[in-house]
Parts: C-alpha cells; sequence; structure tokens
C-alpha cells in the first residue's frame, strides 16, 4: 500500500519561498499521479497542483506561475516548489495518490485514495 508523506512546511514571510516535498513507500511510485491539495482554516480543501506518471502537469490558477510541481521517480518523491508566497497561501498542504486517476477527474478529491497526514504551511510577517 503506498503511504505518502509530506515535509518542507514551516513559517516564511509573505513573497518568500518554500518547496515541499512528498515521499513514498509501498506500491509503484512510476505508475501514480501524484497531487497537492491545501486546507485553510475554516475553508474546505481545495486542489493545488497534479502529476502524472507521464509527468503532465495541472495547476489551480490560483498558483499557476507561482508554483511548480515535479517528480523524481528514482527518490520515490514529488515536490511542490512554492514562490511568490502570499497570506491567502496559508493552510495544510496535503499530498495525495493513486494509480487510476482519470484527466477528467484530477483535480478531484475523490480521485485520491492515498494521502498523507499534511504539512503546515504560514505565511506571515
Amino acid at each position: 500500500q503506498v503511504r505518502p508523506v509530506e515535509s518542507g512546511g514551516g513559517l516564511v514571510q509573505p513573497g518568500g519561498s518554500l518547496r515541499l516535498s512528498c515521499s513514498f513507500s509501498g506500491g509503484t511510485f512510476s505508475r501514480y499521479t501524484v497531487a497537492w491539495f491545501r486546507q485553510a482554516t475554516g475553508k474546505d480543501r481545495e486542489f493545488v497542483a497534479a502529476i502524472r506518471y507521464s509527468s503532465h502537469t495541472y495547476y489551480a490558477d490560483s498558483v499557476k506561475g507561482r508554483f511548480t510541481i515535479s517528480r523524481v521517480n528514482a527518490e520515490n518523491t514529488v515536490y511542490l516548489q512554492m514562490n511568490s508566497l502570499s497570506p491567502e497561501d496559508t493552510a495544510v498542504y496535503y499530498c495525495a495518490a493513486d494509480s487510476q486517476v482519470i484527466l477528467s477527474s484530477i483535480r478531484y478529491q475523490a480521485s485520491y485514495d492515498y494521502w498523507g497526514q499534511g504539512t503546515q504551511v504560514t505565511v506571515s510577517s
């Protein structure tokens, strides 16, 4: 069974950068679509970015041009590079994975069976 584990969260000033990591154990990582979601306090969880086994990438409009998702299959790891951070990016960030995500559903939480525990990102001066 695939077990995602997030790391790299923390406190950063507005305009700063962070890189989140999602490491996997179990399963055949190279076959999985991996996504990042986030949930701010009092708000619903929302899609941030996804990367398919083909390395095609998809982004929410709110992060396009600022965030970059990438994967290194040899390391069983997916990264989320976050630049130009603003207080609106403050949230718990979750990594999710599944091997049977269809393209039309890539932005939906229900498409992913495997979830990490989340890592807190706080953007504040």
